[in-house]
Parts: structure tokens; sequence; C-alpha cells
């Protein structure tokens, strides 16, 4: 397609498809009013906006409450807006990976990105993996979150119980302790017998020596 440099077919072109913007010439990708339109079909769009356009807080926000992870393509400056974080994470947890080392440590964002995406934790401060009511959150969504818990929470029953029963498979991201504990394997095996796999050897043994009576005594 060959580069767009008249508005009105820029406008007519974004609005059938907001990736024409990508045609767009120089000065129409500077333009608000074509952007934004691009913007409102699809906030991806952000990728071919000049980057004059990617420090303008409408225009971001438009984009970003369309498709959190649009968040990338913005200036540092509004990476580092709250406002702008949080309508990114509320579209989609995930954004919070492209938010400033500051609102990555903001409990009040973490919180809500981690509700709408568990995989946010791995992308909330070190000091937020360690908070007890985010990271029960996060396993709450999906038991995988445990994988990004810090060392002390993974050794936290509550917290691992909340994981397991979510998915066996979180049992693999317990700490050795836990993967020890009787009742923490059982609920992980209740969900998927192959969790079984990332118990300790002993009880690996013992559960497996006990199915194994089981279909013994039904024949």
């Amino acid at each position: 397609m060959k580069i767009i440099t008249d508005k009105n077919k820029a406008l007519i072109a974004v609005n059938r498809d907001n990736w024409n913007l990508r045609f767009a010439s120089k000065e129409l990708k500077n333009d608000r009013e074509v952007v934004l339109e691009a913007i409102r079909q699809g906030g991806w769009a952000l990728e071919y906006v000049s980057k004059e356009l990617r420090t303008d807080k409408e225009v971001v926000l438009a984009a970003v409450r369309q498709h959190g992870y649009a968040l990338m393509f913005a200036s540092r400056r509004l990476k580092a807006d709250k406002e702008v974080v949080l309508a990114a994470v509320e579209q989609d947890g995930r954004a919070l990976e492209f938010a400033s080392k500051k609102l990555q440590a903001d409990r009040e964002i973490v919180l809500i990105a981690v509700k709408e995406k568990s995989q946010a934790l791995e992308f909330a401060s070190q000091e937020l993996r360690a908070d007890r009511e985010v990271v029960l959150e996060a396993v709450k969504k999906s038991g995988y979150a445990l994988e990004h818990a810090s060392e002390e929470l993974r050794n936290d029953k509550k917290v691992v119980l909340k994981a397991v029963k979510k998915t066996g498979y979180a049992l693999r991201y317990a700490s050795e302790e836990l993967r020890n504990d009787r009742e923490v394997v059982l609920e992980a095996f209740k969900r998927h017998n192959e969790a079984l796999d990332y118990a300790s050897e002993e009880l690996q043994n013992e559960i497996r020596q006990k199915i194994q009576q089981f279909i013994n005594n039904l024949k």
C-alpha cells in the first residue's frame, strides 16, 4: 500500500482498519484527529503514532482503554502516570510489565492488575510479591501465579493450599517443606493426578503404594 498523504483518505483508511495508520505519512501520524480515529478502532494503533503523540495523555488513555498492552508504546512519562497505568491494567493486568518501577511497586495498581490477570504478579515489585494479600489474590485467579511469589510465601501453607486447589500443578512452585506436606500434596493430587510428580519422594511412594493397594483389593 502507498503512503497516504491526504487526511480524508487517511481517516477513511484507519476507520476501515486501524492498522492502516502504518501507511500514513509522518505528518498524519502526528495528526490527533487521524490518530484518535485509528485508536478508536483499536488501541494497538498506538504503535504507529508519532513520538510526540505518544506523550499525549488523551491519546494514550484512549489506546490503553482499548488494549492495556498498548502501554508498551507510551512515552516513559506516561508509563509513570498512575491514571494511565490504572486504565491499562484494568483492561489487561499484564500491562503492568510496561509500567514504571515506581508504579510496579504501587499496591493499589498491583492488586488491580493481579485481579485482572494473575500473571501480572511476575511484574510486581519484589516487596509486593512478598505481600500476602497480593499473592492470595493472584493465586485465587490462577495457581500458577505461585511461581512468582516470594520464597517466604511459597512456604506459606494457606497461600500454597489456595494455589493447588486452583491447579494441582502449582505444587511444583511450593517450598520443599510443603511438597512434603500431606494435606497440600493430597489437595494437589485431587485436582491433577500428575501433580504427584512434584511431591516429595517420601509422599510419592506413600500415595502410590496406597493406590496400588486399593487396586489390588478390587481384584
